[in-house]
């Protein structure tokens, strides 16, 4: 390790990078805005521009609904829709290439900031080990999904992630925590489970911030969209309607396995709720561990896994938690912590399978295949127990297999940040080599012994 601080890296690299991401984005590039159909092509893009056209023209939000054979309308809150304006100010099909580019960018940044740990071991090859593993992540199935519709979910994993990271992004260092997880909710409710996180761990100070900073967004959008507002608020988020068909294979949610598998209500509802509650207080017991621990990535991972499996609704798309799942299993893991690298790789190859479109075929079947094709079916559902258990084994594993020490988390929460993104990574890294060594040497010398 080098004590004098970051090893610079020469700026070609850089660029030979950025080409390599744009060369392993260009397949999926090529098949979700080349090669797919009209009639489905970036239909939320087309969602989104359609709410800033209606904030533009003075139309109901709400009422709308892209052309046919769609009909889709919008379902999230009026501060989307603000956000959406741009968007209108384009031509559709400019509109929908610029939204998949930005959403590489934001991978391949959510990427750097996930394996915040692994990444400097590279070295001068740190730019091609980012976009290495970016080529991977921009293939697994959520990831590959939100870039087939033009989705958003990487900028809300994104900002989650930036908001709880320890050592916390140098970019942020004069923002308090809790703001990016507010702004998160304010374009979509499901990020406020990371307030109930906050709760459970008594981090009342980031609890009150995110959800004051999601209040204000949310009044200020009031002022500037008054009808809209009432129409989200009043009306549009209780309809169960809008969200579209919920017993779909693209339901990769508890309650949407048990509409397609049954029972049948209101015996389905008690044990979707009996199973969303069990999921909800392990997972957020492990979240807590996690924090406490000072291992960000497996707790922000952690946190997002459990809003996809306990949510009435959690489409394909929506498990883009996935990615800070697979760095926090892999950590700052070398080749002599096989576990580790089994456990991630299982779950990426799990999440690169696009197996519930597999078992849609063999549902229907009055066979035997019928078994195996539910079990493809609800595959995606399967890797988050999967996922989650293997959360659980690193918490648990000798010598905790976690990457921070106790406390650590808590005054990284409070005042990290001091410094820059790179510096901060070296140095977490340099620890966890140590703490690393450390945890080998006493393994040596027990089985010595």
């Amino acid at each position: 390790m080098n004590s004098r601080g970051p090893v610079p890296i020469p700026w070609p690299r850089w660029a030979l990078a950025i080409v390599l991401v744009a060369v392993a984005a260009l397949p999926v590039l090529l098949r979700y805005l080349v090669f797919w159909p009209m009639d489905q092509w970036q239909v939320d893009v087309e969602v989104y521009r359609q709410a800033g056209e209606s904030v533009l023209v003075g139309r109901p939000i709400y009422q709308a609904l892209t052309e046919a054979p769609q009909l889709l309308p919008f379902t999230y809150p009026p501060f989307a829709a603000l956000l959406a304006v741009p968007l209108a100010l384009l031509p559709f099909g400019a509109a929908g290439w610029a939204w998949a580019i930005v959403q590489v960018i934001a991978n391949t940044t959510l990427v750097w900031y996930a394996a915040h740990q692994v990444l400097p071991r590279a070295g001068r090859w740190f730019p091609y080990l980012l976009a290495g593993l970016t080529a991977v992540v921009l293939w697994l199935h959520p990831v590959s999904d939100g870039i087939r519709f033009g989705q958003v979910n990487v900028f809300l994993v994104l900002f989650c992630l930036m908001d709880l990271r320890a050592p916390r992004p140098g970019v942020l260092r004069r923002v308090p925590p809790g703001v990016l997880v507010g702004v998160a909710m304010a374009i979509k409710l499901t990020p406020g489970v990371f307030v109930i996180h906050y709760l459970v761990c008594r981090r009342w100070r980031e609890a009150a911030t995110a959800v004051t900073t999601a209040v204000l967004i949310t009044v200020g959008s009031w002022l500037v969209l008054p009808q809209g507002s009432f129409a989200f608020w009043g009306g549009a988020l209780q309809d169960p309607n809008r969200l579209g068909p919920n017993a779909g294979t693209s339901n990769q949610s508890i309650r949407g396995v048990l509409l397609r598998i049954g029972p049948a209500d209101p015996g389905g509802t008690v044990l979707w709720l009996a199973l969303a509650l069990t999921v909800a207080v392990v997972g957020f017991s492990l979240a807590r561990r996690f924090w406490r621990a000072g291992n960000s990535v497996a707790e922000v991972g952690t946190v997002g896994l459990v809003a996809c499996l306990i949510s009435p609704v959690s489409w394909i798309h929506h498990y883009h938690w996935i990615v800070p799942v697979i760095f926090a299993l892999l950590g700052a893991a070398s080749s002599r912590d096989r576990p580790r690298l089994y456990a991630a790789g299982l779950v990426t190859v799990w999440f690169l399978l696009q197996m519930p479109w597999w078992g849609n075929p063999w549902v229907s079947m009055n066979s035997w295949l019928r078994v195996p094709g539910n079990l493809l079916q609800n595959a995606d559902l399967i890797g988050g127990l999967v996922a989650l258990s293997l959360l659980w084994w690193l918490a648990h594993r000798t010598g905790a297999g976690l990457d921070g020490r106790p406390g650590e988390a808590g005054a990284a929460g409070q005042g990290g940040g001091a410094g820059g993104s790179g510096a901060d990574d070296a140095g977490d890294l340099e620890r966890g080599e140590q703490r690393e060594e450390q945890t080998h040497a006493t393994a040596d010398a027990a089985q010595r012994r």
